[in-house]
């Protein structure tokens, strides 16, 4: 066994240390706890925030989205069309037409996305589990029908199904003057729709989105063959990533590629900024924490000055005194992030099983503070308390190697 690890666990054991190390060690080990367990469930909100953004986006988000490189829409034709769909592990193409319109009912008025969606948009799209009224069709006996946002609906009172008050869309002309008309007649391009539908997925998208019929949107923004973006449904044989790189080199650099996380780059970032912060921020609590390591050693070094000079005349090195007390740090560092880690990983299990702290919102789209544990923040903050404790201990240590022999027999 090593001497070394052996003398630092009967230090630690001992019950013959002097009363006010054995309460700085104590403490150390508490802060440490405390300080882990902190961490790991705050970083485990954060996992969970961030997987609650890729699931409710994921309602309405396409496993990849084709855009333009330069301006807001493009050319389509039957030859790219076929050079995406023929790209292996396409499943299916669906094309778009989005683009702020204004959307009249009655007396009031507001400005929304109107999105223009191909009749095989909800095979690729879970979109219709998050109906809350009506029908999710877009297209009925013939008829073109809105899919409204919840927001949209409460903030113009639209009642579903009703062709006597239909819904007005209107979109500026493109006529080529640098001057808008103020006739509203010749301004705006005006279509009616009746609305068949309400979804419910996330405040953004049901306070501004309404889909409609491809054909509907062509027609009301004159776009002919052109298209916002081209959505793609990746098929189960081949991975989004190697489809992704394919449908790049087949596109060349006039178009953008995006994966689901590439599409909302900005919020999912955000997180995982605040949650680089955040585990500075607990760093630094724990660096402080276990400050106390530092000044319970110290303490014992000089408890412990005879045995120390003891073992010097019995011929220890200096290295290995230096690691009995640099052991001793880690020891005390180890049980109190053991300890941390142990209730944290409860703590968070408890919340993913019981859902025990809510929200306290009942417009909130979860029940629950999310959370997800993962092994990387596990390994992150393991790391973090041995540089930390590596850090606080060696000066201690190297004081406990320096003693004088003959000033201490």
């Amino acid at each position: 066994m090593n001497v070394s690890l052996l003398i630092a666990r009967r230090y630690f054991s001992s019950k013959n240390k002097r009363n006010i190390i054995s309460i700085i060690s104590n403490i150390s080990m508490v802060g440490v706890a405390v300080g882990t367990m902190a961490l790991i469930i705050v970083l485990s909100v954060f996992n969970g925030l961030e997987d609650l953004v890729r699931t409710l986006y994921g309602k309405s988000d396409p496993d990849l989205l084709i855009t333009a490189v330069q301006g807001k829409s493009f050319e389509t034709n039957e030859q790219l069309m076929q050079r995406i769909r023929s790209t292996a592990g396409v499943g299916l193409l669906t094309e778009v037409i989005e683009d702020n319109a204004l959307l009249q009912y009655h007396d009031r008025q507001m400005v929304v996305k109107m999105k223009g969606v191909s009749e095989n948009y909800f095979a690729q799209s879970d979109i219709d589990s998050a109906i809350v009224e009506g029908d999710h069709r877009l297209v009925r006996g013939g008829e073109n029908y809105a899919l409204l946002g919840a927001g949209v609906q409460h903030e113009l009172s639209i009642a579903l199904d009703n062709r006597f008050a239909p819904l007005h869309l209107l979109y500026p002309r493109n006529t080529g003057k640098k001057t808008l008309s103020m006739n509203p007649e010749t301004a705006f391009s005006q279509q009616t729709i009746i609305a068949g539908g309400v979804f419910l997925i996330e405040q953004h998208i049901d306070d501004s989105y309404i889909f409609v019929p491809i054909d509907f949107a062509q027609s009301l923004l004159n776009y002919g063959n052109r298209r916002t973006a081209l959505e793609v449904k990746v098929g189960a044989s081949r991975t989004i990533e190697e489809v992704k790189q394919d449908l790049q080199h087949v596109l060349g650099n006039k178009f953008y590629v995006h994966d689901s996380d590439e599409q909302h780059v900005s919020l999912l970032k955000a997180i995982k900024v605040e949650k680089m912060f955040v585990f500075i921020t607990f760093a630094f609590i724990l660096l402080i924490a276990s400050l106390n390591i530092f000044f319970s050693l110290s303490m014992l070094v000089l408890d412990k000055k005879k045995d120390v000079a003891i073992l010097l005349a019995m011929g220890a090195t200096s290295r290995m005194v230096r690691n009995i007390f640099l052991l001793e740090g880690a020891i005390v560092a180890q049980v109190g992030a053991i300890t941390g880690l142990t209730l944290g990983v409860a703590i968070c299990w408890a919340q993913q099983t019981f859902h025990i702290v809510s929200m306290g919102m009942a417009t909130s789209v979860v029940d629950s503070y999310p959370v997800k544990m993962q092994l990387t923040d596990i390994v992150l903050t393991g790391i973090a308390i041995i540089v930390i404790t590596i850090t606080v201990s060696i000066r201690p240590a190297l004081n406990a190697a320096r003693l004088d022999l003959r000033e201490n027999l």
